[in-house]
């Protein structure tokens, strides 16, 4: 019964540890303006959302349009606001992306795991 107990434990803090890669890798990609770390992120396509022009994108061509925005808009920082998971096993982020021409987006990604792979299924910049 021990040795389940601990099993189990370990089980769940990698869970955990994998999540927090992932919540980190992403957050940190878009602290950076790094639009191949995010790419390693997107399976086959992405619905993908900059101001007000929204679509589902193939990898190669989210890759060049994050490309796009983020020399266009340099980050100068990225705040966490709030993270979680829904029941489904999604996870979502919230946070601000300020730019360095003074530029504030709030930023929202939402991933899931499909073949113990993180993938981002949606990525938002929305002007504040």
């Amino acid at each position: 019964m021990r040795n389940f107990r601990l099993a189990f434990i370990l089980i769940i803090t990698c869970s955990f540890v994998g999540l927090v890669d992932a919540y980190d890798d992403i957050s940190n990609a878009i602290r950076t303006g790094n639009s191949k770390q995010l790419s390693a992120y997107i399976g086959t396509n992405i619905d993908l959302t900059i101001g007000s022009q929204e679509a589902v994108y193939s990898k190669v061509q989210a890759e060049q349009i994050l490309r796009n925005f983020f020399n266009n808009n340099t980050p100068q920082s990225f705040t966490l606001l709030h993270k979680g998971a829904s029941k489904e096993g999604t996870m979502y982020v919230i946070g601000s992306l300020v730019t360095k021409a003074g530029k504030t987006f709030r930023t929202s990604f939402y991933f899931k795991q499909s073949n113990k792979v993180d993938l981002l299924k949606e990525l938002r910049f929305e002007m504040e």
